[in-house]
């Protein structure tokens, strides 16, 4: 067994970027044989955000970050490390973060991007935490930014309705025994890659004319294998996380999931044993955001007074390839 080193580190703060233009289950009415109260009752979404052209993921990161570095009063040339989570950056390459790094003037730091899908945050946080807890950062900026609506087949209902933009960026920096990441548990099993992939653009199989005719260069997902992994993977890898360290649902004060379907959130907490009450939820308002899900949610929970600093909270997730884990901390 590795022993991890004894720094603690922590998320110095969490903040949000979202667009102004908002889709809601109405809007889908209009293109789509779907309704309202079908949306609803099958993911918990009410409306989520639409991107304009300019808001690539690297703007809204950039925003995202702009806003976390003012609300804490940070320098940009103070941050040693720049990670961004995402699927869809502004570019195949080079990386998003670089974009990201040249926007806040970062000229200290350097960057790359992380390519976990749903998972990406919390990978990216623990790739983080590896760096400043091994002295080889200070100050590292994690953002996820996703622009799915540039990825989804505007017409496909199994997909388009589920997902929205936005932007999330946190500050991860050495923490204290009140304020600090506790572990990760991590996972990959790329048997799941058919399930929920791009299965053109990639070196595999290039972008033609002919594939862009046919709408073969949108993501692809078969909802009810992801969904069956899902509900059972986020469950034991929490469970797993809490039994590691002797504590149980009766120590944690807030559960963050991935926000992707609200029944999956559900029997999340339930087979952990928890309350909604419990749980940060902003599926209904954003959608699924992919990677920026998380982070964006345990935002809006501090906002509304459902976590505070030093609570411990418990962050899960389940993504493409796939790809799933829980980070335990003490916010």
């Amino acid at each position: 067994m590795i022993e991890a080193p004894s720094k603690k580190v922590q998320i110095l703060g969490v903040r949000n970027y979202f667009p102004k233009k908002v889709i809601t289950n109405k809007d889908f009415e209009k293109i789509l044989d779907t309704t309202d109260e079908w949306i609803v009752a099958r993911t918990g979404i009410r409306e989520r955000r639409r991107s304009e052209a300019h808001e690539t993921p690297g703007f809204m990161g950039t925003e995202a970050a702009k806003s976390l570095l003012l609300a804490f009063h940070e320098k940009a040339e103070d941050i040693d490390l720049i990670i961004c989570a995402t699927i869809t950056g502004d570019y195949n390459f080079p990386a998003t973060a670089g974009i990201i790094q040249n926007n806040l003037g970062a000229k200290k730091a350097w960057a790359f991007d992380i390519s976990a899908a749903c998972s990406g945050f919390i990978f990216a946080l623990e790739t983080a935490r590896s760096f400043v807890q091994s002295g080889l950062a200070k100050k590292v900026l994690v953002v996820a930014a996703e622009k799915m609506s540039s990825i989804l087949n505007p017409t496909e209902r199994a997909t388009i309705i589920l997902f929205g933009d936005g932007a999330s960026a946190c500050l991860v920096t050495e923490g204290n025994e009140k304020s600090h990441i506790i572990d990760s548990i991590l996972k990959t099993d790329g048997s799941g890659v058919p399930f929920l992939y791009a299965p053109v653009g990639g070196s595999v199989t290039p972008i033609t004319a002919e594939n862009i005719s046919t709408n073969e260069h949108y993501a692809k997902q078969d909802g009810r294998a992801v969904y069956k992994r899902a509900v059972v993977d986020m469950a034991e890898v929490c469970v797993e996380i809490l039994n590691k360290h002797n504590l149980t649902h009766r120590d944690i004060k807030l559960l963050v999931p991935h926000q992707a379907n609200m029944r999956i959130i559900e029997s999340c907490a339930q087979r952990i044993g928890l309350s909604m009450s419990q749980v940060a939820i902003n599926i209904h308002k954003y959608g699924n955001t992919t990677a920026a899900t998380i982070p964006s949610a345990l935002a809006d929970a501090e906002s509304e007074g459902k976590v505070s600093k030093g609570d411990l909270v418990l962050l899960t997730s389940f993504g493409a390839g796939f790809t799933w884990g829980a980070t335990l901390m003490k916010y």
